[in-house]
């Protein structure tokens, strides 16, 4: 027998199947309440919406939320902010057939900017904060909060870009990009401290992690262990002219990754 505490922690499922076709966050939709609802329900009834989320209740019952496309009020329906983000069942809603779902993806700079190079993550994520980035595209300085991280992965994203100082032996300013393996390890999380390793592991075993996970690295020149009795608020020469070739590089892997998908059929899918 499953508990409660099993049932709460259970994935929602991403996706759901509407009149044949798949849908789930990004997904546009025709909303269609049921007769007989509140004065908000009239309201929306015919409009276009975008799927914030799926939702599952402990009885396995869904729920969507929505935001509405032309409300003047979407950027907070977008926060999550109530009065604007609706709740529809999978029934009270229409999916519009050929459209694109947009691909959600997490830019996550990591770091301390106390400790030179280790801020490598946090510098990049801020460069890209002030540039134009692909819809669906979320970049987020995290800095040393691993907890806020692990919470934000399992967020019904597509993919997730980890940005940070990784040691690998190589020449100080060098960039990689590594596709790690994620398992659910039990590996205790330092509420104040951030390592991505330990984060994926926790976010694994709680829920559930995007399914394409990235990390773009660079090699420090400065390795700092937090018990040095001076901060040192500036990157290295050689990783501070690496900022702009990251985010290059950041960018170059988001045109792949936040590529839409056509909506198609279940049968197509699995045809």
């Amino acid at each position: 027998m499953v508990d409660g505490w099993e049932q709460l922690r259970a994935p929602a499922p991403k996706t759901v199947t509407v009149a044949g076709l798949q849908v789930g966050r990004g997904s546009r939709v025709v909303l269609r309440p049921r007769a007989g609802g509140d004065v908000l329900d009239r309201a929306v009834a015919g409009k276009l919406g975008v799927i914030d989320g799926v939702h599952q209740d402990m009885e396995g019952g869904i729920q969507l939320s929505v935001v509405v496309e032309d409300d003047p009020g979407r950027e907070f329906g977008e926060m999550r902010q109530p009065g604007h983000r609706f709740f529809f069942s999978p029934e009270e809603i229409e999916p519009l057939a050929g459209q694109a779902r947009v691909r959600r993806v997490l830019v996550a700079g990591v770091g301390n900017i106390f400790m030179a190079d280790d801020g490598f993550g946090v510098e990049v994520a801020r460069r890209l904060l002030q540039r134009e980035q692909p819809a669906g595209v979320d970049v987020q300085d995290f800095g040393i909060r691993g907890l806020d991280l692990m919470y934000a992965l399992g967020d019904d994203y597509d993919a997730v870009v980890l940005v940070d100082a990784v040691p690998r032996g190589e020449a100080p300013g060098t960039l990689s990009v590594i596709e790690p393996e994620v398992e659910a390890d039990d590996m205790p999380l330092d509420a104040h401290g951030m390592d991505p390793a330990k984060v994926l592991a926790l976010a694994r075993q709680v829920g559930d992690v995007p399914d394409r996970v990235l990390l773009v690295g660079c090699e420090p020149k400065i390795h700092m262990s937090g018990d040095e009795e001076d901060v040192v608020g500036e990157l290295s020469a050689p990783v501070a002219a690496a900022v702009d070739e990251a985010v290059a590089l950041v960018e170059s892997l988001l045109e792949e990754l936040s590529v839409a998908e056509p909506e198609q059929s279940k049968e197509v899918r699995d045809g």
